[in-house]
């Protein structure tokens, strides 16, 4: 892999992890309404769902869902369904902490998640038809981009996790009256529920 190449793939992966999405969403919530380490089970699970996913992809498992499309349409429904159940949840949070709909998504949740994460399956599908797929080349480069893209998506969900948890005290509002923390969490449950449309219409 050429610096050009590599250059390439440092900007797309920064644009991909960076921007909100399902992941970041849900880092960020987490830890505003249980604390960071609450949410680190999560932001350990993004990089390996994902780089689970990244290894099948390149192996085929790619090339199957773009032959299948009854499997890809399954992938989305599955995970809108979810994203719009963890929205109706994160809605009805009204304070810090709070168990009646409470929003903990755990590791081994957080690592099934990625697979019926269409921003993860398009980003996954770009790197390998992009850098790896057609290479002689393909398990160097592999190992190449799996490590960069693993700690992309731990960075990333890891500083919206950091933002989530600084904001815990400012949320709470005055006199602990989490007025701030209902709008915030029904923010936060509409970029869920925005998600999960955009995954079904993409």
């Amino acid at each position: 892999m050429n610096a050009s190449e590599f250059s390439a793939l440092l900007l797309l992966a920064t644009a991909m992890s960076f921007s909100p999405g399902p992941n970041t969403t849900l880092s960020t919530a987490m830890a505003a309404n249980h604390g960071l380490s609450r949410a680190m089970p999560f932001v350990c699970a993004v990089p390996a769902g994902w780089g689970l996913l990244l290894a099948l992809c390149a192996l085929g498992l790619g090339a199957l869902v773009l032959a299948l499309p009854w499997l890809g349409w399954t992938i989305k429904l599955l995970g809108a369904a979810y994203l719009l159940w963890l929205a109706n949840r994160l809605a009805r949070t009204q304070a810090m902490g709070q168990a009646e709909g409470r929003v903990v998504v755990g590791f081994w949740q957080g690592v099934a998640l990625q697979f019926v994460n269409i921003k993860a399956w398009a980003l996954a599908l770009a790197i390998v038809s992009g850098w790896i797929a057609g290479h002689a080349d393909a398990p160097a480069r592999l190992a190449v981009v799996m490590p960069v893209m693993l700690a992309y998506a731990f960075v990333s969900n890891l500083t919206y996790a950091l933002a989530g948890s600084l904001l815990r005290h400012w949320l709470a509002g005055p006199n602990g009256s989490g007025t701030r923390l209902r709008w915030f969490n029904r923010a936060m449950a509409g970029v869920l529920a925005l998600t999960a449309v955009w995954m079904v219409l993409r």
